[in-house]
């Protein structure tokens, strides 16, 4: 097991290298000066230079990229250049708003999907079956966005349940912030929902039909008892790789839902950086993303070794 935890972090630290260079280089060739912008089109050029010297823009590359990796590295990631604040402090404030809609939004897919999922393969064929599958038919088609209006306006305009967006934050209780974060996270679960449930399904049906569950009704188990202690933990290899997926797809692709919602979360950080050139935002916060999904397939990596031994072995 040490041999295995050991390749994993060398995978990792290697990924999370390769990722900050591509970072990196991807936004600085992006079109467009942050001096300027910030400066307006009018601005003489020895203000303009005067800013860039203000900001290190006018240093080598290499030697800014360098400066920036060590400063992640010591969790300072810089002075944004357009809000004059630490980038970290920013982070920070937004990722309390973007990482509990993703845990909410991912409990509430598996919580579905585990249960929608199991009960079409044991039922592979029928009538349930049928209307499980064409259910997720429909889920996973429907824009994630044009669901989170509908839901805006059945459940805030017209039933006025919850608000139509906006967040109050954590200093104003628990229950403010989830239910704020309520709908958006349904938008975002459900078509992850309907996705991980095919995959339950598909994977639970090919378990099924192996030597060792008939071997485990021969040997006197009911057809719930085999399925349960024997198909369910042996089909759930796929199901982990697609939720590490998820949760990473969560925590940095629901930039147009917190655009509906109108959430102060990473997603419309990022947005907002990106229209303000504030690069130095943009590459700290996608390195962030990165690092998270980085470090989710990591702990999938483990989970596949905990549910299955054999493949410690392999390695």
């Amino acid at each position: 097991m040490a041999r295995y935890l050991l390749k994993r972090l060398v995978s990792v630290l290697v990924s999370l290298l390769v990722a900050s260079l591509v970072i990196f280089l991807v936004v600085e060739v992006a079109p467009g000066d942050p001096a300027s912008y910030m400066l307006g089109i009018n601005a003489q050029p020895d203000t303009v230079a005067a800013l860039r010297a203000e900001l290190g823009l006018d240093l080598p590359k290499w030697q800014r990229y360098l400066s920036w990796l060590g400063g992640m590295m010591t969790g300072d990631f810089g002075i944004s250049y357009t809000y004059r604040s630490a980038v970290a402090g920013m982070i920070a404030d937004r990722l309390w708003v973007s990482l509990p809609l993703a845990i909410y939004a991912l409990s509430l897919s598996t919580l579905i999907a585990f249960p929608a999922g199991i009960f079409a393969a044991s039922r592979r064929g029928k009538t349930g079956d049928l209307a499980v599958m064409g259910a997720t038919q429909l889920g996973v088609a429907i824009p994630n966005f044009w669901f989170a209006m509908m839901l805006v306006l059945v459940f805030a305009v017209n039933l006025r349940w919850f608000g139509a967006g906006g967040f109050p934050g954590w200093d104003a209780g628990i229950f403010p912030a989830i239910k704020a974060l309520t709908l958006p996270a349904i938008a975002l679960a459900l078509p992850q929902a309907a996705i991980l449930t095919r995959v339950m399904r598909s994977a639970l049906i090919d378990i099924l039909s192996e030597d060792f569950m008939r071997t485990a009704r021969a040997k006197g188990l009911s057809q719930r008892q085999t399925l349960w202690r024997h198909g369910v933990r042996n089909a759930l290899i796929p199901v982990l790789t697609i939720i590490g997926l998820q949760f990473s797809f969560l925590l940095a692709g629901a930039i147009i839902i917190e655009q509906v919602f109108y959430l102060p979360g990473l997603g419309r950080l990022v947005f907002q950086s990106i229209s303000q050139r504030d690069l130095i935002v943009v590459e700290s916060v996608v390195m962030l993303l990165v690092f998270a999904v980085i470090m989710v397939n990591f702990l999938v990596d483990l989970a596949y070794a905990v549910v299955d031994p054999r493949l410690r072995s392999r390695t």
